[in-house]
């Protein structure tokens, strides 16, 4: 089963966009695969137009509240269940302050996870506890960088995070799997000096998506209408570059 935590420290970047994309494309290539939103503001049960409704969410599961199995939407599409998140959640820094081995808590709550394929892990954009639980229960990293300048510090920064996190856990396995370049259009020097400067940074770039993900409005209306790229514009530049993606990563 692998681990892949969709992380970068600036928001805006496209995080919760590949995390759906990725897990509905590895699901839509006959994977078992199970999405985790780690993120407070809960997007990923927006995109799928789903509730808790009775299940646990993100909070109930880091506070030990709801098992596992009680935590999880089956069947949100075909191959593909979800643990969703809510604003509930971004008072759990405070709720588990005190907590042993804090940082390994969703590790410790996921251990019993049979069946998947892949489990992907959608984080919040700044190095929260709900973060770092991300990172330590991955094994691999990806890692969306919109085309400007504060994206491409946000993401050197979320790797000055992962060495300390290496550093402090050498036991555990991070390894950077894809730099996914999001919002591309070459027309725009901006864009253009963001992939040189990705195509020179030596740790980003054995790992770089290229060409990326392109700028692709149909991404905004397919999140309006609560589907993913394929449901809602199977014959876009954005579905053709995230069925790439998905091959890149599977």
């Amino acid at each position: 089963m692998r681990k892949l935590a969709v992380v970068n420290m600036k928001g805006g970047v496209g995080k919760t966009t590949t995390a759906v994309h990725l897990a509905a494309g590895l699901a839509r290539d006959g994977r078992r695969v199970l999405l985790v939103d780690a993120d407070p503001q809960g997007n990923v049960g927006h995109v799928f137009d789903i509730a808790a409704n009775g299940h646990g969410t993100m909070r109930e599961l880091m506070l030990d509240e709801a098992p596992l199995d009680a935590c999880v939407i089956a069947g949100v599409r075909p191959n593909l269940d979800v643990v969703v998140s809510t604003p509930s959640a971004f008072a759990l820094d405070a709720r588990l302050a005190s907590e042993m081995q804090r940082e390994t808590i969703l590790a410790r709550r996921l251990r019993s996870l049979s069946g998947y394929d892949f489990v992907i892990v959608d984080s919040s954009p700044s190095m929260t506890l709900l973060t770092y639980n991300a990172l330590l229960f991955a094994n691999e990293i990806v890692m969306p960088i919109s085309m400007d300048a504060l994206a491409i510090t946000g993401a050197r920064q979320t790797l000055d995070g992962v060495a300390a996190i290496r550093d402090l856990w050498p036991d555990r396995a991070l390894t950077l799997r894809a730099v996914v370049p999001t919002s591309v259009s070459t027309q725009t020097h901006a864009a253009r000096a963001a992939l040189a400067a990705l195509e020179e940074d030596a740790e980003m770039a054995p790992a770089l998506f290229t060409p990326g993900i392109r700028q692709c409005l149909d991404l905004t209306y397919a999140a309006a209408a609560h589907q993913t790229i394929w449901e809602y514009a199977p014959r876009s530049r954005a579905a053709e570059d995230y069925t790439a993606l998905t091959r890149f990563l599977s």
